[in-house]
């Protein structure tokens, strides 16, 4: 009788979790118009946003401070091996004694959810807005602040990127087991990643590239090249016969 219910509760929380639309394929944009020459300007890495930990039996997301550092370890230096190969002079942020930094981590968490808006409202065609009904009206932004700022000067673009992971716990594999033999479909782990470029200038996001299906275990070196792969694909300005770490 205790496995009957706990049966029945299971494909209710399997229901509830398939409430959540679907996740988006890759899909990368860019502003109308925009194109990089190779050797032309300046691109200032900012510090990425990792955040890494497990989802939970009800599908919440609980931080893992080993897993978050082993993989900012591992990106970190993905990225440095990539960073030759993208076709323009690319360099990692410093705050360079300006006092910068806590802005700097609040433009970045903006980033994100510029991100996640063009992936709602302009990658989504159903859920475009009024004014973005045409696949060309790549129109998004952060605001002309990052022109403002000290530690940026110098520069033409700031590449921001962002990775967010949740590995299925084991109580959300075994969830996902019984929605699926109650036809319902609960997803076990999240694995989402934000690469834009974006204008010091104006402020404009030129161009994004976002996945909320990406692969690569960043917990591992391999995982964390492959990852660094697919967050840098289609980089403007990037030789088309070069490869990023990981292809």
């Amino acid at each position: 009788m205790k496995t009957a219910n706990w049966m029945r509760a299971a494909a209710l929380a399997a229901t509830m979790c398939a409430a959540v639309p679907s996740m988006a394929q890759e899909k990368t944009g860019s502003k109308e118009g925009f194109a990089l020459k190779p050797g032309t300007v300046r691109i200032v890495l900012m510090r990425p946003v990792i955040d890494v930990g497990a989802q939970s039996t009800g599908g919440m997301f609980e931080p893992n401070a080993d897993w978050t550092a082993q993989a900012r370890e591992y990106l970190t230096t993905a990225l440095a091996a990539a960073q030759s190969k993208l076709g323009n002079v690319v360099v990692e942020y410093s705050d360079q004694a300006t006092g910068d930094g806590p802005l700097v981590t609040q433009y970045s968490h903006l980033f994100s959810a510029v991100a996640n808006s063009v992936i709602e409202y302009q990658f989504f065609p159903g859920n475009r807005l009024p004014t973005k009904k045409h696949s060309k009206s790549f129109d998004w932004g952060m605001g002309n602040g990052l022109s403002r700022l000290k530690s940026l000067d110098g520069a033409d673009y700031a590449l921001f990127i962002t990775t967010h992971d949740e590995y299925g716990s084991t109580g959300r594999k075994v969830l996902q087991i019984v929605g699926m033999l109650g036809g319902v479909g609960v997803t076990s782990g999240v694995h989402v990643g934000h690469a834009g470029l974006v204008d010091l200038k104006t402020g404009e996001l030129v161009w994004l590239n976002a996945d909320r299906q990406m692969g690569g275990d960043v917990r591992t070196p391999e995982g964390a090249q492959k990852r660094v792969s697919q967050l840098l694909e289609g980089f403007p300005g990037k030789p088309a016969d070069v490869a990023v770490a990981g292809n």
